[in-house]
């Protein structure tokens, strides 16, 4: 189990572990379990910085700042793979072309447009957060959005043999009931709006699924990246509708 963890730590985030663990493709699934535990560290750890940064500066550039160093602490693993998925997703050509754009280590012009837009939302909906829920807020945003990596990885694979498949072969059961549990204690904390929230973060995933599979044939690691993005940025546009 430990070594679990810190697989889950070596992948999702550039934080130092106890020891470096050279882990194979296989492994990630049986590591899942941990997850959204590991979202709710990092979602805990920008909300520290977040309130230090809220007692010497302006909400807005504290913003910023904190969220660069969201940014900074995952390494931009998903933010690489929703760039290339706005390149992918959004190309009108064949599934097969659209892989091969996803593959493509240059980014085009929806990546372009898409990467600077997801990143200045997730600034302006940090700054309008109310300042009561936001040390919840953002580790339930880093939970809830790994969390669905695991009902991703129980979808088609649109490439044979990629890390994806071997995520989707590794996935067990019994992660799926660990990683859950820190969802349900901050969605219950959080209260009936966090309900709300979670509910749209699974139908928007949902169609994430439905999309990939219509004009990719199926999940792909970048797909992954777009899932735990667009999880990050509803959550934390959730907290900021007005009457909920």
């Amino acid at each position: 189990m430990f070594d679990s963890l810190i697989t889950a730590l070596d992948f999702l985030t550039v934080l130092p572990v106890p020891h470096h663990k050279t882990y194979k493709p296989l492994e990630l699934g049986k590591a899942a379990g941990w997850f959204p535990w590991v979202g709710a560290l990092l979602g805990g750890l920008t909300a520290l910085v977040y309130y230090g940064l809220l007692l010497i500066l302006p909400r807005m550039l504290a913003s910023t700042l904190a969220v660069a160093f969201w940014i900074a602490i995952t390494g931009g693993l998903h933010l690489d793979g929703l760039a290339d998925c706005c390149d992918g997703l959004l190309y009108a050509g064949t599934p097969q072309r659209r892989l091969e754009i996803m593959k493509d280590p240059h980014h085009g012009t929806f990546a372009g447009v898409g990467l600077p837009l997801t990143i200045l939302i997730k600034i302006a909906a940090l700054s309008s957060l109310p300042l009561e829920v936001y040390g919840l807020a953002l580790p339930l945003a880093g939970a809830l959005s790994r969390w669905l990596l695991l009902p991703a990885g129980k979808q088609t694979n649109a490439r044979p043999g990629g890390l994806g498949e071997h995520f989707s072969a590794s996935l067990q059961k019994d992660s799926f009931y660990l990683a859950i549990i820190p969802v349900i204690i901050l969605t219950y904390w959080l209260g009936w709006q966090a309900v709300v929230v979670a509910a749209v973060v699974h139908v928007c995933a949902w169609l994430i699924f439905r999309i990939a599979r219509a004009r990719l044939g199926g999940m792909t690691g970048d797909v992954y990246g777009l899932v735990v993005e667009l999880g990050e940025v509803l959550v934390l546009i959730g907290f900021c509708v007005r009457g909920l």
